[in-house]
């Protein structure tokens, strides 16, 4: 079997295990400076030291070796993210101008903007067109060191465009290195031409639970999400459209707490949710509340600094009383437009005060168990995938210490170079 072996590495740096981390948990990794790594087919084979590597394996390289030198870089699992809305058309970069002259968010969805500008720009692109779009946003994250995340429908709001959004993710993923796992959003808001009644929102809702999610879930989505919000959907129709998913297969998550106090921290506990999303405004009873369930708490910084919130999630307070802690981009045209997770990770740093530790935890192991991918993914131990990246730097600090610029030179994916010297790697 071919070996893929990366040498003279200033840092490796890796959560341990195959579950999510929590407490003081979240912030012990394994660093080991002079480091070696050996990658066999998909899989990561072995991880030390270098001086033990040429102890075990000779200093000559075996024949069909493929070897990356690591001087002054830091080896680090492949980043995880897990909330993006990439398969969408249309940008709204003037809202944003219109933000930084003071209307709200709320303000300019009222005003036609906001998801359903979106919607309609999506429901008009055709799928090639939807599918070239996702991929390049997938090509992005893979420049920027994600080899793994969740992808949400949401911007149709109707059968087909929900499930054109479906398969214009497949097709993007289809042999890309990023793998891609998605998720059923149709209650992402109330379309258009079911608002202006309680009995047409009913009508929505029920849509989404009889017809909308059992046809995604069997397209082969995995999850099931709600935007539980005040003005969009509340407790009891969130929950309904939970249980609706997950009576089709679907497991749930959801968009919880991000604008109100609502409660959907602990309508996620109730669910049996895999991960609540947001919560800037989660109270402590819905935080214990996922504590005790086990929801891991994704948090999406990027969105705060987006929207100019000027509050993020209580970060430190979750990790006080025990929930798992992840970090996502929000990847979406209205509210945080980057794929770069390691512009997450100083936002969460600065922002939120996790410390680097953690930050790296909650962007791989942690976001690898609010997607199910734990026992596979998130960190670098001998069995588990051979998702690898590399920063320049020798150690794991300067994933956020120089920021504004993207600090991953080399990206492996299931065991194979795909990124080298910051570009891709053309097969």
């Amino acid at each position: 079997m071919s070996r893929l072996v990366v040498r003279h590495l200033s840092q490796l740096a890796t959560p341990l295990g195959s579950v999510a981390r929590t407490g003081a948990d979240q912030g012990r990794i394994r660093r080991i400076q002079d480091a070696a790594l050996v990658v066999e087919g998909e899989d990561v084979a072995w991880v030390g030291t270098d001086e033990e590597y040429v102890r075990l394996h000779g200093e000559a390289p075996r024949q069909g070796d493929v070897v990356l030198d690591g001087r002054g870089k830091t080896a680090l699992p492949g980043f995880v993210d897990p909330h993006t809305h990439i398969p969408w058309a249309g940008y709204r970069e003037s809202e944003f101008n219109e933000r930084l002259k003071g209307k709200s968010y709320a303000e300019i969805a009222a005003a036609g903007g906001g998801i359903v500008s979106t919607v309609d720009a999506t429901r008009r692109a055709g799928l090639e067109e939807l599918t070239c779009l996702t991929r390049a946003r997938l090509d992005r994250m893979l420049l920027h060191g994600t080899t793994f995340c969740e992808a949400k429908t949401g911007y149709g709001l109707d059968l087909p465009t929900e499930r054109k959004q479906l398969a214009a993710l497949k097709a993007a993923a289809d042999g890309h290195p990023v793998g891609v796992v998605a998720t059923a959003l149709p209650g992402h808001e109330v379309p258009l031409e079911r608002r202006g009644s309680e009995a047409l929102k009913a009508r929505y809702v029920a849509e989404c639970c009889d017809e909308i999610l059992p046809a995604l879930a069997a397209d082969g989505a995995r999850f099931v999400d709600v935007f539980c919000e005040h003005g969009v959907f509340g407790l009891e129709e969130s929950r309904r459209i939970l249980e609706a998913g997950k009576a089709c297969g679907l497991l749930p998550r959801l968009h919880a707490d991000e604008l109100t106090p609502l409660g959907g921290a602990r309508l996620a506990a109730e669910v049996g949710a895999l991960s609540a999303d947001h919560l800037l405004f989660a109270q402590p009873d819905g935080i214990h509340a996922m504590a005790k369930a086990g929801v891991v708490a994704t948090l999406l910084p990027g969105t705060s600094v987006f929207l100019r919130m000027n509050r993020y999630a209580p970060a430190r307070e979750m990790v006080a009383a025990g929930v798992a802690i992840a970090l996502g981009t929000d990847c979406n045209p209205g509210s945080s437009y980057t794929e770069s997770l390691p512009a997450v990770a100083f936002f969460a740093t600065i922002g939120m005060g996790l410390t680097i530790e953690e930050t790296l935890t909650a962007m791989t192991l942690n976001a690898a168990a609010s997607v199910g991918e734990a026992a596979r993914r998130g960190s670098l131990e001998p069995g588990k995938a051979a998702d690898v990246v590399l920063v320049d730097g020798r150690s794991l600090e300067h994933l956020v210490y120089h920021y504004g610029v993207n600090p991953v030179t080399d990206v492996v994916a299931g065991g194979r170079l795909v990124v080298s010297g910051a570009r891709p790697v053309i097969a």
